[in-house]
């Protein structure tokens, strides 16, 4: 089967949702995502330098193009509070034709950007 969609999600978690708020409002200024979605709470658990940790983060998906997908993850891990961002990319086998478009109207071919100070990892 062929590719039938040039969108491309990109799943992120945050520290908090004024993180992921930061993060997204600087891909749209930048059209490079054309819109994200933030759910606001999501438990974590996981290891981290010997230690099990418990946390509450919010998830953020970035609705993108797939020309941009490089940019996007760059950007992302720059702009990203951790060290070690969760940054992975969902390929949808389909997509709306006119929400493809859409997606595609808003993003354009991604240009270099300056970069932020990191914090901490997950």
């Amino acid at each position: 089967m062929g590719r039938e969609t040039d969108l491309i999600v990109v799943y992120t978690t945050f520290e908090s949702i004024h993180q992921a708020k930061d993060v997204g409002h600087e891909l749209i200024k930048q059209r490079l995502a054309a819109c994200m979605n933030i759910v606001p709470a999501m438990t974590s658990i996981y290891e981290w330098e010997g230690e099990v940790l418990e946390t509450s983060e919010a998830v953020m998906l970035i609705k993108t193009s797939r020309r941009c997908q490089a940019e996007v993850l760059r950007r992302t891990k720059e702009l990203h509070p951790y060290d070690t961002p969760a940054l992975y990319v969902l390929d949808p086998l389909h997509t709306d034709s006119d929400f493809g478009a859409w997606i595609a109207e808003q993003t354009v071919t991604p240009a270099k950007t300056v970069s932020a100070k990191k914090k901490r990892t997950l």
